[in-house]
């Protein structure tokens, strides 16, 4: 929802009413997780998608309805669906979908939420999609003004707002249960997570282009000023001239490096490498990488074990960075170590899916035809309803480099 929130308010702004179908739950194999939106505008102009493409049709039909009705539904699609609508998911599993109005009656405070967002100020939005019928659809809004809205009384609020936080912290759009039969979708909006790159090279260049496709907030760092540029990483949201492990300490002394963030060291320069990671992994970053061949790689923690860097942040330190897949080119290179970033942050080994058991998605969810009014179907999303917003791998090597 996150990269819909410009349209949304262009058209709150203008008082055309739209729709918004928001996964709330999951059961099995579903394409999309809880919180994932499709917005469908004034005009029918969809954004956004609730699933890999089998239910769209009929959930943007839904959503046209709810638009102009202003009644919202709660639906479920999948193979126990499918008999009787002649909609299910090819997957096998089971979606609960969420579909509202958004207006000005039904989120206020639309604006500020998106300008805190834009700012980076932590906001979460907090919608009551189970229970009795006079909570349904109602909001909360926590942001950097406070708490704004109700969703019924004090008390259930007070919990909301613990809910809140806790889902701002880990970052986590959720459905929380509370007794009653209450349960309330949490929207978690965090400025995202960073991916900084050390380097300015052709590999880096590509590295920036699929980490912002992943939501992280790229930065690459070289002390080079001629090849620190921003014609040459038009992908990155930012290019810093500076030495790595000065830039980086700087970067963690402030704050602004935490478990979420990604390093990775592609200097092949041992003179920026080494105080680079010696910085990096005294640090929080969820992930340290470092590229280069298996025997650059055997030296590189040689000279960083005999500078004293203990054998458990050793530990942490993913090189050569990137899962086995054979990769050569800038291109694929990103890629494969793309992949090793998301296996870590699943954690998963990183092999093939038509090998592996279980779950193919990593995130599993409770669930809660059309789901009853006081019923739920229970997962994470965008906004609903009336609103209350509260700001608030193993064995992966390649030798591709020498």
């Amino acid at each position: 929802m996150r990269e819909h929130l410009a349209d949304l308010l262009r058209w709150w702004l203008a008082g055309r009413p739209v729709a918004a179908a928001t996964v709330t739950g999951t059961t099995g194999s579903a394409p999309r997780p809880v919180g994932a939106t499709m917005l469908v505008g004034p005009d029918g102009t969809v954004l956004g998608s609730v699933s890999g493409g089998c239910v769209e049709a009929a959930v943007h039909a839904e959503a046209e309805r709810v638009r102009e009705t202003g009644l919202a539904r709660a639906l479920r699609y999948g193979a126990g669906r499918e008999a009787a609508t002649g909609v299910g998911l090819t997957c096998g599993g089971t979606i609960d979908v969420f579909v509202e109005r958004l207006d000005r009656d039904t989120f206020p405070r639309l604006d500020d939420v998106v300008t805190a967002v834009a700012t980076g100020a932590p906001v979460a939005v907090l919608t009551c999609v189970a229970g009795p019928r006079h909570r349904l659809g109602r909001r909360m809004l926590l942001g950097p003004w406070g708490v704004h809205g109700s969703l019924g009384d004090a008390r259930f609020d007070a919990a909301a707002v613990r809910d809140a936080r806790a889902a701002l912290a880990a970052a986590r759009t959720e459905v929380r249960r509370h007794p009653g039969d209450l349960a309330v979708l949490v929207t978690a909006y965090r400025p995202p997570p960073r991916m900084i790159l050390f380097g300015a090279t052709d590999h880096v260049a590509a590295l920036a282009a699929v980490g912002s496709q992943l939501g992280y907030r790229v930065t690459v760092c070289d002390a080079r000023p001629a090849f620190a540029t921003r014609r040459r990483f038009p992908s990155a949201d930012e290019v810093v001239v500076d030495w790595p492990h000065r830039y980086l300490a700087a970067e963690v002394a402030g704050a602004r490096v935490d478990e979420r963030t990604v390093l990775i060291a592609m200097t092949h320069d041992p003179k920026f490498e080494l105080p680079l990671l010696e910085v990096a992994l005294a640090g929080p970053a969820a992930y340290v990488g470092a590229v280069g061949s298996r025997r650059a790689h055997a030296e590189r923690v040689t000279r960083l074990r005999a500078a004293g860097v203990e054998d458990g942040a050793l530990a942490r330190l993913a090189g050569p960075a990137g899962l086995d897949l054979g990769a050569s080119t800038p291109a694929e290179t990103a890629i494969s170590i793309a992949a090793e970033v998301i296996a870590v942050r699943t954690g998963r080994a990183g092999g093939p899916l038509g090998r592996g058991l279980g779950r193919i998605h990593a995130s599993p969810v409770d669930t809660a035809e059309e789901v009853p009014a006081g019923g739920v179907a229970l997962g994470g999303a965008c906004s609903l309803g009336r609103v209350a917003v509260i700001g608030i791998a193993e064995q992966k090597r390649y030798d591709s480099w020498s």
